[in-house]
């Protein structure tokens, strides 16, 4: 795993971060050291898939990056089930294709796409996976991506949100923020690296109260809303339509 150094060096001007090269060879480190309960919420949508994921149906993994999840929910999806990789990034595409490719695992198909996931036809669906995708829309878009979702997903299927949240209160917020921080620099990010990363991603992530995710996903139609898991600012929940 190359180690994430993007932003240990100062710079003159922090530009908006992008899902690109230099960032795909550092991505599992970079994701691993910024996000608390990153590989427990991994290990659930594996658990989840061998529950949910049904014989001739298909899986989304929608903002798939390097197919985390995908991988994982192909060990336990049917041979007969079609699991679609989505992701605008053309540089995360290809190098989960080369993944893909040289892996000795085998399963069920897998289709990548680099498409942005609200062109996306999303059918017969019984698994939805958006883990950490859903904060880079613009939260006007959210809804409407939601509900494309609900639409295409058979009955007693789940879709799996995973997002960076916040807070009403000012001090709860104040005190989740600090202790992500303190999570970064526990796992080596210095104040440069915290601060040069916040500085371009600040105007592309844009996060929302728990409540207002649980809302817009019942708004949707999904009969059961279940938050399952949080750890300081991040938060998954499952939802069963």
């Amino acid at each position: 795993m190359t180690r994430d150094d993007i932003y240990s060096l100062p710079m003159n001007r922090v530009g908006e971060f992008q899902f690109d090269d230099q960032v795909v060879q550092v991505f599992p480190d970079m994701i691993a050291r910024s996000v608390p309960g990153y590989a427990s919420i991994l290990s659930m949508i594996e658990q989840l898939a061998g529950r949910f994921v049904r014989p001739g149906t298909t899986v989304w993994d929608l903002g798939c990056s390097l197919g985390a999840a995908t991988r994982l929910i192909r060990r336990q999806a049917p041979a007969d089930c079609v699991i679609h990789a989505v992701d605008n990034s053309s540089a995360m595409i290809e190098r989960l294709r080369t993944l893909l490719q040289e892996s000795s695992e085998v399963g069920c198909p897998v289709e990548l796409h680099e498409a942005d996931l609200r062109s996306v036809e999303i059918r017969n669906a019984s698994f939805v996976v958006l883990n950490l995708t859903l904060q880079f829309l613009h939260p006007d878009q959210r809804s409407q991506l939601i509900q494309t979702i609900a639409d295409g997903m058979e009955p007693g299927g789940a879709l799996l949100l995973s997002e960076k949240i916040c807070f009403a209160d000012p001090q709860q917020q104040d005190l989740l923020t600090n202790l992500h921080h303190d999570f970064k620099r526990a796992h080596g990010y210095s104040d440069l690296e915290i601060s040069q990363k916040r500085s371009a991603i600040e105007n592309l992530l844009i996060p929302e109260t728990l409540e207002t995710h649980v809302q817009r996903i019942r708004d949707a139609g999904f009969r059961t809303v279940a938050p399952w898991f949080q750890c300081f600012n991040f938060a998954s929940i499952l939802a069963v339509k």
